[in-house]
């Protein structure tokens, strides 16, 4: 059985889905690396990282920062379309498992909504691909399996290692459970007292 190609909406309906999901996560990550769009930049990320147990916190804030900038931008360009999507999970697994975790699932009380999200599109581009208004198919580009298997191996392996990392009983004391929710967004910038 052939595949049915792709309509022009379809594939507009794609670039939309990339342009919103990639663009809005490579804003996330040009907060934490740069300060733009009301972001505190590497020291101020790092400063709230810290307090997450994430040490050392400049290492683990251009990592966020880092991680959300290029899989976001890989997906709004729809450039390596997969190894995108694939690192979306990174950041993404991140946050929910170090500032989400039991809270309720919306964004409004501090829960995974927001990463639930961009994972849900980082999948769905995976799975569709990137549609012909994009870089992989104006550049005719087919990410290798095995390009796409190691990035999935890089992101696994800095998961791994952050969930494992845990607040020191000094970091408690500095943020308190109930101030660090109160104070972290959705996507896990704080407010400049914290991230100070």
């Amino acid at each position: 059985m052939r595949a049915r190609k792709r309509t022009a909406v379809e594939d507009l309906g794609l670039l939309t889905l990339r342009l919103t999901a990639g663009g809005l996560m490579a804003g996330h990550g040009a907060q934490k690396l740069f300060g733009l769009f009301g972001g505190y930049g590497i020291p101020g990320t790092a400063g709230w990282l810290e307090s997450l147990g994430l040490k050392p916190g400049k290492l683990w804030a251009y990592m966020a920062g880092g991680g959300e900038f290029g899989s976001g931008l890989l997906l709004a360009l729809g450039l390596f379309t997969p190894v995108g999507a694939v690192s979306v999970f990174g950041p993404m697994l991140m946050a929910w498992n170090k500032a989400h975790t039991g809270k309720p699932v919306w964004a409004s009380s501090g829960g995974p909504e927001l990463p639930l999200l961009y994972m849900a599109s980082a999948t769905a581009l995976a799975v569709t691909g990137p549609g012909q208004y994009s870089l992989d198919a104006l550049l005719d580009i087919d990410t290798p399996v095995l390009v796409v298997a190691a990035t999935a191996a890089g992101v696994l392996a800095g998961v791994a290692v952050g969930m494992a990392a845990r607040p020191t009983p000094v970091d408690a004391e500095a943020t308190g459970d109930e101030a660090l929710a109160a104070e972290a967004t959705g996507d896990g910038n704080v407010a400049p007292a914290t991230a100070a």
